[in-house]
Order: structure tokens, then C-alpha cells, then sequence
């Protein structure tokens, strides 16, 4: 198909925006994914796309889904590429979208605390953009430096601040999407409506399988007056898990709250002996000055130690770094982080079972867990496993069993599958347990509303896409 799609294209958008080399193409061929990067290393390597088209437009993003659409050539949209769940992977009958060039700052509302921007902009530079007017966005994934503000609200992520600031979907203030079809929808209008279902629903979490988001306006904060940081040390997780809970429970809101298990605490700091809780206080001065009190208050009641704040220091100065997964898969080890979430009187149990069997397969390095978001009714788990194999062929089945192991305890215990990662490939299989049956059916049913000709990112999300 896409081989009579690319001179139309070509034709549409101009030639320089069409790629059919095999250099744009195989550059393009796959997110973060381990598992991409393990079929890599074994030498087999995914196909590439037919071709690649890099808009700048809207109007270019429109008459790429037209001619699609009426040829029903397969769409993958690809923001920045941070991806770990399988969201891009290309295939030869598929068109590569490609929203990098569309980068723009629209605008920047110092009055109203808004700002919008094209879906390919980087998010750091969309930070820094807001952050010289003194405003922030309050979103830090860990993947700030390489990943897109349309890619956030695709994939309806988390940063690591998001305790006091939300998720993306509570930053959000609008969405500008292209359908299927190539109709153009503004989503949002005020700060907040009663108009109906709220159908910026629709493209937050859509993974690009709904149609394509090409701006998006979030609602901005100012920058924090002051910060200020703390730290304890906690027996085991279900000490640490309801010292959280008090906390956030009281009333208090540190952006940061992030607890350790006991491996974890001493891989961030040989100096812990058992399980670390780092929080990070941030806001006007008084509030600061206030949570910080009333947490170290907390603590003494409940009898939490405090641990060197430094700690912390380290942490905020190093937390983005991300390791290459080639230095591990040279030494025959795969491995990944995992995460989902719970309420709090399921989540220990969650974290015991999922450890316990990740620890049953042969050749575990490591299998362990850290909470990086609290809610009032729960929080979530990020578990990391490392398995190390002598045998090249066994890579790929060890690597899902230890997915499977993690996915299965979330699931034996009523947790959820995903908290900020998406669903991608990887999780595709295991949605119906998420969202039940019917509600499988109904997410299947939009899909097919919107994207009658199934062009949009097959084979994500849904398991029979």
C-alpha cells in the first residue's frame, strides 16, 4: 500500500517531507521497548515502515490521514521515541509519522497560566520555555530531556512531582487532534465544563490507535517560592507504605514521595538498612515551612527515623539519567521497570507476591520495587527485574515471564495493571483484565467508531487489533 501512498504523499505535502530511504526508515523502526532492543541484539531486527512522513503542519498531519484513510494504509504516529512499552513498532505497509518537526511554542498566557504547544515539542524544552517566565508545567517524567508533550498526554503519563502537581491529565487544559478521517478537533475550552462527556478523554491514553495529536495546552503554575527536603528510613515497606498514607492522608502534599525497598535503599545509598522514604516539600514559603514540620511531626509520632538529607540531594541531581540497555543485553541480561498501582489495603501484597516469584526465575539479578506517586486511596509500585541468561534464544520468553510474573500478582490481588507507562505491546494482552470484558468491548467499539478502516497504530493497545 504504501508503496503507490508515497508519491501522493509526496505530492500533498512535498517531497522533502516524504522519506522512503532506508536511513530515515530504519532509524525510526522502534521506541525504547527492551524488547525491540533485544531483537536487535539477536540480530533480527523489526521491518522498517514504507515510509516515513515528517509534517509541519496541521494541514500537512490532515492530508497524511486523508490519503491514508482512503487507501487504508496503516498509520504509526511516533513522538520523540521515549517510549518502553511497545507503542512504535514499524511495519513495511505502514506509514511513519514522524511529529519531531512540529515543535513550536504557540503561546505563552502569563495572565491565565496557560501555554500551548505543537504535540512534537520536546518537554524540557517546553519547561524551560515556560520556566524564563517565571511558570512551570509541574510535569518532570523521567523522561523529560527526550520525550513529547504530545507523547505525555498519549500515553497519559506521570512526572515525578506529581504528587502535588498531578498527572498529565490533570495538567491538561486542552487538545488539538486530527481523526482518522482527517477532521480536526479541538478538545477543552475553559478551566473547566459541564458540556457532556469530557472528550479530551479520548486522546489521553489513546497511544496514537484514535487519531493523531498534533497541540495540546496545558495549564501552567508558577514557579515555586521555596523548596526544602526530607528523608527517612522505615523497617520495611508496610512501614513506609503507612507512614505514607498518614501523611498524604493529613492533608500534606509534597510533590516528591518516593519510599525504597531494602535493595533499592542501599543501591541509592550504602549508608541505608532498610527502606528509604525521600520527599521533596515545594511551594510558597509558609506552606513549606509548614509540611515540613507537620511531616517530621508525623514521624516522631509514629516512630520513623530520619536519614540524611543529602539523600536527596542526590537523588534530584541524578534521576533522569536512563542506562542503555545494550550494556546489559551484552552480558546476557534483559530487564525492565514495571508499574502499577493499587489502594492501599492491596498494595503489600502486590509488592510480596510480585517480588517472591520475580525471585523464582532462574537466573534473577534482581527483583525489586520502589513507590514513586501517592494518592489519598493508594499509591503506586515500580518494580524492576534483571535476569541474566546464558542462552541468546531463552532472552525474549525470560523477558515476558518476568512481565507475566509482575502483571499476574498486580492482577491476583485487585491492583491495576498500568499507572503511567501505557499499555503499548507489551500490556496489550493482559487489558481485558483491566477493564473487564464489557469494557474491553466498549474501548473496541470506539475504535472502530472513530477508525472504521483500522488505520491508526494496529496492533497497540487492543489484543485483537
Amino acid at each position: 500500500m504504501t508503496s503507490s501512498i508515497a508519491p501522493a504523499l509526496a505530492g500533498a505535502l512535498g517531497a522533502e517531507k516524504v522519506f522512503s530511504g532506508d536511513g530515515a526508515k530504519d532509524a525510526r523502526r522502534h521506541d525504547y521497548w527492551m524488547l525491540s532492543h533485544v531483537r536487535d541484539h539477536l540480530g533480527a531486527p523489526g521491518p522498517a515502515a514504507g515510509c516515513v512522513v515528517r509534517p509541519t503542519s496541521v494541514a500537512d498531519v490532515q492530508a497524511t490521514l486523508r490519503l491514508a484513510n482512503e487507501t487504508g494504509t496503516p498509520v504509526i504516529p511516533l513522538g520523540l521515541g521515549s517510549g518502553v512499552v511497545g507503542g512504535v513498532v514499524a511495519a513495511p505497509d505502514a506509514v511513519l509519522l514522524d511529529m519531531g518537526a512540529m515543535n513550536a511554542v504557540r503561546f505563552i498566557d502569563t495572565e491565565n497560566l496557560l501555554a500551548g504547544f505543537d504535540a512534537g515539542k520536546n518537554g524540557l524544552e517546553a519547561e524551560q520555555a515556560v520556566a524564563a517566565e517565571g511558570l512551570t508545567i509541574g510535569h518532570w517524567p523521567q523522561s523529560v530531556a527526550v520525550s513529547s508533550v504530545g507523547g505525555w498526554v498519549a500515553t497519559r503519563a506521570s512526572g515525578q512531582f506529581s504528587s502535588a502537581y498531578g498527572n498529565i491529565e490533570d495538567i491538561v487544559h486542552s487538545i488539538e487532534a486530527v481523526l482518522p478521517n482527517g477532521d480536526l478537533v479541538v478538545l477543552g475550552k475553559g478551566p473547566r465544563a459541564s458540556s457532556g462527556p469530557d472528550l479530551r478523554q479520548l486522546m489521553l491514553g489513546s497511544e496514537g490507535t484514535l487519531g493523531v495529536i498534533t497541540g495540546v495546552n496545558l495549564s501552567l503554575r508558577r514557579a515555586a517560592e521555596s523548596r526544602a527536603v526530607s528523608a527517612f528510613e522505615v523497617a520495611d515497606m508496610r512501614a513506609g507504605f503507612a507512614f505514607q498514607r498518614e501523611v498524604i492522608q493529613s492533608g500534606w502534599g509534597p510533590p516528591v514521595v518516593r519510599q525504597y525497598d531494602e535493595r533499592e535503599s542501599k543501591r541509592l545509598d550504602a549508608r541505608a538498612t532498610a527502606c528509604l522514604i525521600l520527599m521533596v516539600h515545594e511551594g510558597p514559603a509558609a506552606l513549606v515551612a509548614a509540611e515540613t514540620a507537620a511531616v517530621a511531626a508525623i514521624a516522631a509520632r509514629m516512630g520513623v527515623a530520619s536519614a540524611p538529607s543529602d539523600i536527596v540531594d542526590h537523588w534530584l541531581g541524578h534521576r533522569n539519567t536512563v542506562p542503555s540497555w545494550d550494556m546489559f543485553l551484552q552480558r546476557g541480561i534483559v530487564l525492565d521497570t514495571v508499574e502499577v498501582s493499587a489502594d492501599w489495603t492491596r498494595i503489600a501484597a502486590i509488592y510480596d507476591d510480585a517480588t517472591a516469584s520475580l525471585k523464582e526465575i532462574p537466573g534473577c539479578l534482581a527483583g525489586s520495587a520502589h513507590s514513586s506517586h501517592v494518592y489519598r486511596s493508594g499509591l503506586n509500585l515500580y518494580f524492576t527485574f534483571a535476569v541474566q541468561t546464558s542462552d541468546p534464544s531463552a532472552m525474549e520468553t525470560t523477558y515476558l515471564d518476568g512481565w507475566r510474573r509482575i502483571m499476574d500478582a498486580t492482577d491476583r490481588h485487585g491492583g491495576s495493571l498500568s499507572h503511567h507507562h501505557g499499555i503499548g505491546r507489551v500490556r496489550r494482552d493482559y487489558l481485558e483484565r483491566e477493564l473487564g470484558t464489557a469494557g474491553l468491548g466498549l474501548l473496541r467499539r470506539i475504535k472502530t467508531a472513530l477508525d472504521p478502516r483500522g488505520i491508526m497504530n494496529p496492533g497497540v493497545l487492543l489484543p485483537d487489533a
